[in-house]
């Protein structure tokens, strides 16, 4: 099967049929890749975070859990992860204004317009940006609830595994973070790659 690459900085999409089998790539070990995946037929149905903890009761999903849309219908189910199982559903993407925040004074990559980008490239619209899975993201919450921003534990070639249980289209972004430690110490994102495979 065809290995698709997602440019670092940049974001990808991608159609996927139910039953097929999509594989994420954290290719170098230390990048996030935000993900999100929308009903094929609906635009205005997509995975959603918030809905998807209500139903499994994990923060982070565990192979095995159905991923919801906004609408409650599963779209995807996660089927194996090698990463070690620290992802994040916690942090919206980030956009001109969070880079603003952060003290940018030009326009700085980010994964909002790359979610934008993958799919307008498909010849798709999305009137909003969900809140993505963020992949390979390592935000804990320490026994105060508080949240901090650290290095993804991946390895390099660590994957995700999902099952989707709708034809979907999948988009990702490998975040273009350069100013926070969430692409690992050395603040450089890389590229990432996924696959879409035989049915399971």
């Amino acid at each position: 099967m065809t290995v698709m690459t997602i440019p670092a900085r940049r974001g990808k999409a991608a159609s996927i049929a139910r039953g097929q089998v999509l594989k994420v790539i954290n290719t170098h070990g230390e990048q996030v890749v935000d993900f999100w995946a929308f009903n094929a037929g609906d635009m205005t149905e997509f995975m959603s975070m918030e809905h998807t903890r209500a139903h499994s009761l994990h923060v982070i999903p565990k192979v095995g859990d159905v991923l919801r849309t906004n609408r409650r219908r599963p779209i995807l189910t996660l089927i194996e992860d090698t990463s070690g199982g620290i992802h994040d559903t916690q942090i919206a993407a980030c956009d001109p204004w969070r880079y603003q925040f952060l003290g940018c004074t030009d326009y700085h990559d980010n994964c909002q317009d790359n979610l934008h980008a993958g799919i307008e490239a498909l010849g798709l619209v999305s009137a909003e940006t969900p809140a993505p899975f963020n992949l390979f993201m390592n935000i804990p919450i320490d026994a105060e609830g508080g949240l901090s921003f650290e290095a993804p534990v991946s390895k390099p070639g660590d994957y995700v595994l999902f099952r989707a249980e709708m034809d979907a289209v999948v988009a990702f972004s490998a975040c273009p973070q350069d100013i926070l430690p969430i692409n690992g110490k050395s603040c450089t994102p890389t590229e990432a790659h996924f696959q879409i495979l035989a049915e399971a």
